[in-house]
């Protein structure tokens, strides 16, 4: 059995994307393998330094992490700031880390250009503390998108790094883990790029939004004027309209507005309504879930402090070793 380590960061309530995206999968692994679910709340202060409604942003996604069906029973939930090994490893593990490949990485280039009046020293180092959350529990299996590829080859490399150091295997190196064949990316329903929160709210369909709200997202999905001969390309929006059909709509259905395209009779009204319809049915027992979990105060404490002692002990373990390793005198 292998260690799977995975976090999705606080900001926000989770959407399709982060469903189908990772939590399908989370669902699936749980049962196969050792695995540790945390929320990132740490990672979050990089973006959002003193983000409105903190602690329940961290709860609502605590919420629907459980409504869509990660088990505490089988696997260990927590949040990141709850196991205290984690900054610590981070720091140790910063010692190890190069500036000059830290600058380099795409994700930094990426998040200075969109806050550019917020260059901390936490964007620069987020890959440093994306290790030390995998390589705290030993994890061998880290499920990722494409964007986070990299960061994994970093933490390779310090991995590496500090194993041929110390000349100890202290470290194994953790690789990106996927069900399928390919990585799954969601697209967002402004015509372009994925789905995810820091794209605005009329981009995401969150797993929470009641079915007014999810109608009206979707009925201002972009579209264009329509096909204008058999059988031609899709444009990208309409793309991912079909590509979000995929995930939610039956076959049946997917293919009727299939061919409605390719004989140029398509109708977006009702293509949407329909999309629309298929989200609020798949979303419909997951969002009651959440009803019933978001109420229930006495539960959550319970996962939160169950889960934070398991990660904590786990975590404990591996820094003993390292401050050992190292050679400090109180490990």
């Amino acid at each position: 059995m292998e260690t799977v380590v995975s976090g999705i960061r606080s900001t926000g309530n989770l959407h399709l994307g982060n469903y189908f995206g990772a939590i399908r999968n989370f669902i699936k692994m749980q049962h196969e393998h050792r695995c540790y679910f945390f929320i990132a709340d740490m990672h979050a202060l990089t973006t959002h330094p003193k983000a409105d409604h903190f602690k329940e942003s961290v709860r609502n996604v605590l919420v629907e992490y459980l409504a869509a069906g990660i088990d505490p029973d089988v696997s260990t939930i927590y949040i990141q700031s709850d196991v205290p090994q984690i900054p610590e490893l981070y720091l140790l593990m910063n010692m190890y880390a190069y500036v000059g490949e830290l600058e380099r990485c795409t994700s930094f280039k990426d998040k200075i250009r969109k806050h550019s009046d917020n260059v901390n020293a936490g964007l620069l180092t987020y890959p440093v503390l994306m290790a030390a959350d995998i390589i705290i529990h030993k994890a061998t299996k880290v499920p990722v998108g494409k964007d986070q590829e990299q960061h994994l080859e970093m933490a390779r490399n310090f991995v590496n790094r500090f194993n041929h150091l110390y000349e100890k295997e202290v470290f194994p190196e953790p690789f990106a883990f996927n069900f399928g064949n390919e990585l799954v990316k969601v697209p967002g329903l402004d015509g372009s790029g994925k789905m995810g929160k820091s794209e605005g709210e009329g981009n995401a369909v969150f797993l929470a939004d009641t079915p007014e709200v999810l109608r009206k997202k979707v009925m201002r999905a972009v579209t264009d004027g329509g096909p204008t001969e058999p059988n031609q390309e899709k444009p990208e929006s309409i793309r991912n309209l079909f590509q979000l059909m995929r995930l939610v709509s039956t076959q049946d259905t997917i293919q009727h507005f299939e061919d409605t395209w390719n004989n140029c009779t398509i109708r977006y009204g009702d293509m949407k309504k329909q999309l629309a319809e298929d989200m609020i049915l798949f979303t419909d027992p997951i969002r009651e879930r959440i009803k019933e979990i978001g109420s229930n105060e006495t539960y959550l404490n319970k996962v939160i402090q169950e889960g934070g002692e398991k990660a904590r002990e786990s975590a404990a373990k591996t820094l003993k070793e390292v401050r050992s390793i190292i050679g400090f005198t109180n490990y």
